[in-house]
């Protein structure tokens, strides 16, 4: 069974809808789809994006390919923030808090040295010498 996403006629909201058949033309309107928020039967079909699942292999290819930091300015702690914000999407992991922290601050500009000199744990620790390096 599909879910396929709507835009609402009556309250102007995308909505995601599981539809357990196709209604046809002619079924009365109390079968046709309705917008769970307003009611509406004014439903117009979205083009929706879809998802295909990646083995960790193609995930890290992914992340190692280095087309992706073509763009990069490693003095640009907002493009820094963009990259480690891909990064942490292709991985498809939950990361902890810390990394939306880093991101968010990256991102309003600031300096990845103050970011490490507030947050020295961020490299774990494990003894080694693997800091967090912006």
């Amino acid at each position: 069974m599909p879910i396929y996403e709507y835009e609402c006629g009556g309250c102007s909201r995308r909505v995601s809808l599981l539809i357990r058949r196709i209604a046809s033309p002619e079924a009365p309107p109390n079968e046709a789809p309705r917008c769970p928020r307003c009611g509406s039967a004014e439903l117009s079909r979205l083009m929706s994006r879809f998802a295909t699942p990646k083995s960790e292999d193609a995930r890290l290819a992914a992340a190692a390919d280095p087309s992706q930091y073509g763009d990069l300015d490693e003095n640009d702690p907002q493009a820094v923030a963009r990259l480690v914000k891909r990064m942490g999407d292709e991985m498809g992991e939950d990361l902890p808090e810390e990394f939306d922290e880093v991101v968010d601050r990256l991102e309003s500009g600031e300096d990845p040295e103050a970011i490490e000199k507030d947050m020295p744990d961020l490299g774990g620790d494990d003894g080694g010498d693997d800091d967090f390096d912006f």
